[in-house]
């Protein structure tokens, strides 16, 4: 295999293997939703997710002022509406309302989930110690809601630059059991 080098630029899309999600945020009256490609599980029970939510988007001032969010995990088919969430401000526009999402009421959370999602997680922050420095949030799954229905979600992984990558066919490979 030969291998040639490659722009630091473009390693995220390398690296990058979690679905796309739509994180929901309120304070107040305010509420956004803002796609976001980098997240990753840090403990299993409790649940604990981190995620990076740089301070120049309406969603981070939203999540400083309240603390809480819905992490919500759109299919395929939502993939214009996710582009388009990530390609205006929710300063200036009603991402729900523009982008034909219906915000549900979560029910440990202020934030909504979005209905069309097969999954919302309800969240609280408990670890701002990175935030600082990396903008990167720890929080707490305290809720879950997903559709049964759907057996083999087919999410969106962002490459970067506008790529995108549908989860493909399942498949199984023995593994040690408990």
């Amino acid at each position: 295999m030969s291998r040639t080098p490659y722009p630091l630029s473009r390693v995220y899309g390398l690296l990058e293997s979690g679905p796309v999600v739509l994180v929901a945020t309120a304070a107040g009256d305010r509420t956004d939703v803002m796609p976001l490609s980098w997240h990753t599980m840090i403990e299993f029970e409790p649940p604990l997710v981190g995620f990076v939510l740089g301070d120049r988007n309406h969603s981070h001032s939203l999540l400083e002022a309240s603390g809480e969010c819905s992490i919500n995990i759109p299919e395929a088919p939502l993939a214009a509406a996710v582009v388009g969430c990530g390609n205006c401000s929710g300063a200036k526009v009603d991402k729900f309302a523009r982008f034909g999402l219906t915000p549900v009421p979560a029910d440990k959370v202020s934030a909504p989930l979005i209905e069309e999602c097969f999954a919302g997680l309800e969240c609280r922050v408990v670890d701002r110690r990175l935030v600082a420095d990396y903008c990167f949030y720890i929080l707490e799954v305290v809720g879950a809601r997903v559709d049964r229905s759907v057996k083999e979600p087919r999410t969106l992984h962002h490459r970067g630059r506008g790529r995108f990558m549908v989860a493909g066919e399942p498949i199984e490979i023995e593994s040690r059991k408990k």
